[in-house]
């Protein structure tokens, strides 16, 4: 990967909510943007330079929090409708392991019993990972803008302070507090600011503008 012309290396974005619990739907909810920027080679120390938490300016501004919010409250009631699922096919196992034991119901029957739990076990987990792909989708849809934004506002920050190059914060082993803009990205963001500094505008088609409409003309006298 090549630096732009602001000293960015992007690489593609990472999943960044978390904290539900999910023994089957494994959605990635909190995972750091480590890795998005970076520096290139030694004569990084004589540049101006700045970090950002990625992961934490995307967490942290006011649609980042209702994101999680509504993820959440999604993920919980899919957890919900599961773990029922779960309990009713836990009693009947239960239930079978006692009736083999007790050896007072026909093997046969024993046997349907079984083939059923196995047949229900099987849809409960289709039925999971079903809901983990709902929930991936629902997350990328609803994080791509945020990560856009917040990666528009880092270069518009390089842009006015003369940055040639931002570190993402997990990959510095050290840095002196002042040279973090975190908060400040969060600050942009909360304030409507946003959007890639420096971008061009659009190309012209070469087609004229369009005319307006003719006045219409002044009625006849009579």
């Amino acid at each position: 990967m090549r630096a732009d012309r602001t000293g960015f290396v992007g690489t593609r974005r990472s999943s960044w909510l978390s904290g539900l619990r999910a023994p089957v739907l494994a959605a990635a909810l909190v995972a750091g943007a480590s890795g998005f920027l970076a520096a290139e080679g030694a004569a990084a120390a004589q540049s101006k330079i700045a970090v950002i938490d990625v992961r934490r300016a995307m967490l942290e501004t006011e649609e980042g929090l209702r994101v999680q919010a509504t993820l959440k409250k999604l993920f919980d009631s899919r957890q919900v409708e599961l773990d029922a699922k779960q309990q009713k096919l836990q009693v009947e196992k239960e239930s079978l392991e006692k009736d083999a034991q007790n050896k007072k119901v026909p093997q046969e029957q024993l046997q349907r019993r079984f083939e059923t739990l196995q047949k229900q076990a099987a849809e409960l987990q289709a039925i999971a990972m079903e809901y983990q792909r709902e929930m991936q989708r629902k997350e990328t849809e609803m994080t791509t803008p945020i990560y856009q934004r917040i990666i528009g506002i880092v270069r518009r920050i390089a842009a006015q302070d003369g940055y040639e190059i931002i570190l993402e914060k997990a990959s510095v082993p050290y840095m002196r507090a002042d040279l973090e803009i975190t908060d400040r990205a969060i600050q942009m963001y909360n304030s409507g600011q946003g959007g890639d500094a420096g971008a061009k505008p659009p190309p012209a088609t070469g087609k004229p503008a369009a005319a307006g409409k003719p006045a219409a003309p002044a009625p006849k006298k009579k």
